[in-house]
């Protein structure tokens, strides 16, 4: 346990103003190992003064930031990107004891959230000047792309890395201040971490602050401060949902992320082998708390049964165990009530008539991978966002039921069309109502220089590209009038 918490006892600060400070709240936060519940850090949570504080020098510090060169702006996001390369070990091992990512899932996210401060770096050369023509003579509109001011952005816990990072970066890149709330279970990867990285890289003082607060002390000050502009959240569709509200109240804009309960339609012609290993892969990355991950599984009756056996062939080659273990595949749950949860959703769903096939063991938050076949729409374990290394499998008469079916359903983040006709599975996809859908593959897509977003109840907005300047920047008409203006007065 010593050894434990000397590695990560130098995250038990609040970053606010370009300084490293303890929180002045009352209560404290326990960090902890999901696997073994080691406790890796406390931190003195911010309290609604350190909320303030927090926004209050993002807005002070931006008014110098936003005058900075494009070149400059650029350079330190580069810069910051090379930090993270260097501290990839560091921040890989922090992922794996702080959210129970394997080996292969943290590196990943690492790579993702290089990948997007690189083509953020970019975006401080998009800051142009339009002109836009006048139906008066003599005048010059000009169309100005500036930055809100300040941003705040709220993480959540299975990606926070990368999730923290596809805002922040971007935000940042277009001259805005940045205060984020990470999620209390991840808040090393998800804002202190990242914080580090920006202060190394050169960023300013106060231009990006991190504090790690509970909702339940400080409320819906974060989102309701009148300094922040713009409310980034990634997380639950019920939260998002009540993120929207407020922000609706106060005229914030907002870029939510949502929920997901995504799609693979395998067709009677598509490769059962090929798709049967995608969607292993989908399926149980991060075990399944991937807001992409595959919630569902449509198979066409006629290759049914054969999908199904090789489906389970491949599971069974999957380890399960401590993540700090590079073989293992399956790691812990996050938290014990979210696997109650999906077990409930199990038995609820077996009792309506779906068949169990593969149940493994459940020892602490660590799930072994669960198969369920014979599922249909309306079971609580297809009807809800499980979170968990859970396949449910659906049998189905005909592509169209497959499309009705995929739809039938709030949500629309991701999803996956398997056929040996290309162009058919593209016609296919785009009959999905859903923000991303991917022809051949499997629902678990990220790249940097594509809009990343969803449909219906998985979100608003789009992350990503160009598509970031639009959700962190505003645009304001100078016109010019650059001979006298005859007036009837």
């Amino acid at each position: 346990m010593t050894t434990v918490m000397t590695k990560f006892s130098q995250w038990s600060n609040q970053y606010i103003g370009g300084e490293w400070r303890k929180g002045q709240s009352q209560s404290e936060n326990s960090n902890q190992n999901p696997f073994d519940h080691s406790e890796l850090v406390k931190i003195q949570l911010a309290s609604v003064e350190d909320i303030d504080a927090a926004y209050q020098s993002a807005a002070k510090a931006q008014k110098s930031w936003q005058k900075s060169s494009p070149e400059t702006r650029s350079a330190i996001l580069k810069k910051a990107a090379e930090v993270l390369e260097n501290r990839r070990e560091e921040i890989v091992q922090i992922l794996i004891a702080e959210t129970g990512s394997s080996f292969a899932k943290a590196n990943a996210e690492v790579d993702f959230s290089i990948a997007d401060i690189n083509e953020f770096a970019e975006l401080p050369f998009q800051m142009e000047t339009s002109v836009v023509s006048s139906v008066i003579p003599g005048k010059e509109n000009r169309v100005y792309r500036l930055p809100v001011g300040v941003v705040g952005v709220i993480s959540p816990f299975n990606f926070p890395l990368y999730l923290s990072m596809r805002a922040i970066a971007p935000a940042l890149a277009v001259g805005n201040g940045v205060v984020v709330k990470p999620g209390l279970q991840t808040f090393i990867s998800g804002g202190l971490f990242i914080a580090k990285i920006f202060e190394e890289a050169g960023l300013p003082k106060g231009v990006l602050n991190a504090v790690v607060a509970s909702s339940s002390e400080i409320g819906d000050v974060f989102i309701e401060h009148p300094i922040p502009k713009v409310i980034s959240f990634t997380g639950s569709t019920a939260v998002g949902k009540r993120v929207g509200e407020i922000c609706g109240k106060h005229f914030k804009r907002v870029a939510l992320e949502l929920g997901g309960n995504n799609v693979m339609i395998v067709l009677e012609d598509a490769d059962i082998n090929q798709a049967a290993s995608a969607a292993v892969f989908g399926k149980f990355l991060h075990q399944g708390q991937i807001c992409m991950a595959l919630n569902r599984i449509i198979v066409d009756r006629k290759i049914y049964d054969k999908f199904v056996q090789v489906f389970k062939e491949k599971t069974q080659l999957i380890k399960s165990g401590n993540p700090a273990d590079p073989e293992v595949f399956v790691g812990p749950l996050i938290s014990k009530n979210q696997l109650e949860q999906v077990q409930e959703w199990i038995d609820e769903s077996i009792r309506e008539g779906a068949v169990c096939i593969q149940r493994g063991n459940v020892t602490g938050t660590l799930m072994e991978p669960v198969i369920l076949t014979n599922v249909t729409n309306d079971m609580a374990i297809a009807k809800n966002e499980q979170f968990a290394p859970v396949a449910a499998i659906l049998p189905v008469d005909s592509e169209a039921e497959a499309i009705r079916i995929a739809n039938d359903s709030e949500y629309g983040l991701s999803g996956s069309i398997f056929t040996g006709d290309l162009e058919h599975g593209v016609e296919v996809a785009l009959q999905i109502q859903t923000g991303m859908i991917h022809v051949n593959d499997q629902s678990v897509n990220c790249e940097s220089n594509v809009p990343f977003g969803g449909e219906k109840s998985s979100g608003v907005g789009r992350y990503g590209g160009h598509w970031s300047l639009d959700e962190f920047t505003t645009t304001r008409w100078v016109s010019v009038q650059k001979e006298n203006r005859p007036f009837p007065f």
